[in-house]
């Protein structure tokens, strides 16, 4: 669907673009810290004619009946399961009010912005205008410019503020605070992990040299008939940072690993702009997996290089998800950032933005990051686990991961030292996972002190998969020992894009937001569904206190592989249930 432009809704007001008063109100963000990650270098004030990009969020109307719906559409309890919204339909429940589109289009006007688009929801404005003109319009910022190696990007190192009259109007200004996220896969080589009698499968276990397809398939119980069969659905994963994949790549890795299962060598859409130069590693093993656990299964690329400087690549792709009428049903991303380096307005939009999603009936995958429970330590205070986001948004499905018990054979599985997990410090426990949580604290055997995690925050990861030890084609050369919840991620979207194409088939609609379903599996006696691992723990603070060890699996849930990895038969068997 095409972006809708500013410009013929300002024609509206073309008699009222009056200017407006320059007295501002305290920031929309006083918590966003400014931080120059590592590697990034301060080169100086940009000129005053260099163009900048800004993205206003305009605050939506009925997000208390939103969050209502989500819970009715997205629970197989409810009468109302599986009733997802159109965008149409979605743009009508949460459009900014007119007072709201008024105001901040007069204001934009008042300043002689006149370069600006609107998406389909009429809740984000991107518009582009020089420096000097943000400056004034954003009383207090200041472009800088910053670079590390070939990517150059312009920020504000000094906080924005806006009129009163436009406070109650704006949830925040994109394009100023933050810094991309870097996405990382880690390459290591073999670590010997001893055998212990018992916890091997039954039956002979297949030996391998590192995880591939067929590995994977082996251990999650795929057959050569679980591949997709429908037109009508389709898979998606996102990437940012320059990160591209290759066709040439993919038919290659298929050739080399595809041979046991039907599946395709061609990426079907690429939304936004496919680079020409090396292909990413990470963006490689996404598409790789993804159409290899959901084989057969038309797949898209969301590729946002952030190649405007002002733009930031993971807002970019969220303002594409509310412009398009017809999008993948499961997605994937192995994206994130420390709740810590975010603001409170961003984090909470961003989470209404995969509430929205819920509402259309996609489901979204995050993988939960590669540093355990993560560690942080201000002056003068203690140390504290560091969740990450969005893996701790309640509506995204949150991947976290595991290797082999014996690094050889395909057995059971333990927890992987990196996958991340913990507890949010911004979000609340969600309902659905209340039982499930409120079960681990009170029955885990050992538990880092209180004050290090906020055991009533949303906790994560949901589920897990293998991210240990992975094969990926990049650039025309097989390599091995790739790991991460990068890899774990995209191979459980493609198993739940496979659910999707046998309900589709049987006549019922895309899971959609999954975790609702997810955490009635154990109750409805379906614990068969997902293997669970009991086994290891992650990383976390290398103190005195808990020394480098943050949570531990257990029996049933726990914030380092959620309920564990996919059985599949069992698992698409209970989702199929109505």
């Amino acid at each position: 669907m095409a972006a809708r432009g500013c410009r013929g809704v300002a024609a509206v007001l073309a008699l009222c673009a009056a200017a407006w008063s320059c007295a501002a109100s305290p920031g929309l963000e006083p918590d966003q810290p400014f931080r120059v990650p590592p590697g990034w270098a301060h080169t100086g004030h940009v000129s005053p004619g260099h163009e900048v990009q800004l993205t206003f969020a305009l605050r939506q109307r009925g997000l208390g009946p939103l969050a209502q719906l989500v819970r009715a559409v997205s629970d197989p309890r409810s009468p109302r399961y599986g009733q997802h919204l159109s965008l149409e339909q979605l743009r009508d429940l949460v459009q900014p009010s007119p007072a709201t589109l008024m105001t901040v289009l007069k204001w934009l006007q008042g300043h002689g912005v006149r370069d600006c688009r609107s998406v389909a929801t009429l809740d984000f404005l991107e518009c582009r205008m020089p420096a000097s003109m943000a400056e004034r319009v954003l009383p207090g910022a200041e472009f800088h410019r910053y670079v590390k190696g070939q990517r150059s990007i312009v920020r504000s190192p000094r906080p924005y503020a806006v009129p009163e009259e436009l406070a109650e109007h704006v949830d925040f200004v994109g394009g100023l605070h933050r810094f991309p996220a870097e996405r990382k896969v880690v390459s290591r080589a073999w670590a010997r992990k001893e055998t212990e009698p018992g916890q091997q499968d039954g039956g002979r276990a297949a030996f391998h040299l590192g995880v591939t397809p067929s590995v994977i398939r082996a251990r999650y119980n795929l057959t050569a008939g679980d591949i997709g069969l429908l037109p009508n659905n389709s898979q998606a994963c996102a990437q940012f940072l320059e990160q591209y994949f290759h066709q040439a790549d993919l038919a290659e890795f298929m050739q080399l690993f595809g041979s046991s299962f039907a599946h395709r060598t061609q990426v079907d859409q690429v939304i936004g702009h496919q680079g020409k130069g090396k292909a990413g590693l990470e963006a490689s093993l996404d598409v790789e997996y993804i159409m290899s656990t959901g084989a057969n299964i038309s797949t898209w690329v969301f590729s946002n290089a952030g190649r405007h400087e002002s733009q930031e690549p993971f807002l970019a792709w969220l303002l594409l998800l509310s412009n398009m009428s017809s999008l993948p049903w499961v997605h994937s991303v192995s994206y994130g950032d420390d709740e810590d380096s975010l603001s409170l307005a961003y984090m909470e939009r961003v989470n209404v933005e995969f509430m929205k999603a819920a509402a259309r009936g996609l489901t979204i995958l995050f993988a939960s990051g590669d540093d355990g429970a993560g560690c942080r330590r201000e002056p003068g205070r203690n140390h504290t686990f560091r969740p990450s986001f969005p893996a701790s948004s309640p509506y995204v499905t949150t991947v976290g991961g595991t290797s082999f018990k014996n690094p050889f054979l395909v057995t059971a599985e333990v927890t992987d030292y990196i996958s991340g997990g913990g507890f949010s410090n911004v979000f609340p426990t969600p309902d659905y996972q209340a039982a499930a949580v409120r079960r681990f604290l009170s029955s885990a055997s050992k538990l880092p002190p209180g004050s290090y995690y906020n055991s009533s925050g949303r906790a994560y990861p949901d589920l897990a998969a293998l991210s240990d030890n992975y094969w990926v084609v990049t650039n025309r050369i097989p390599l091995p020992w790739v790991s991460g919840t990068s890899a774990s991620t995209p191979v459980v979207a493609g198993m739940v894009a496979l659910v999707n194409d046998r309900r589709l088939q049987q006549g019922h609609p895309p899971l959609g937001f999954l975790n609702p379903a997810l955490y009635r599996l154990q109750e409805r006696g379906h614990g068969a569904a997902l293997y669970d691992v009991t086994q290891g723990c992650h990383l976390s603070c290398l103190d005195g206190t808990v020394q480098g060890q943050g949570f531990c699996a257990g029996p049933g849930w726990d914030p380092v592989t959620g309920w564990g990895t996919p059985n599949f038969p069992r698992l698409l068997r209970a989702l199929l249930e109505p």
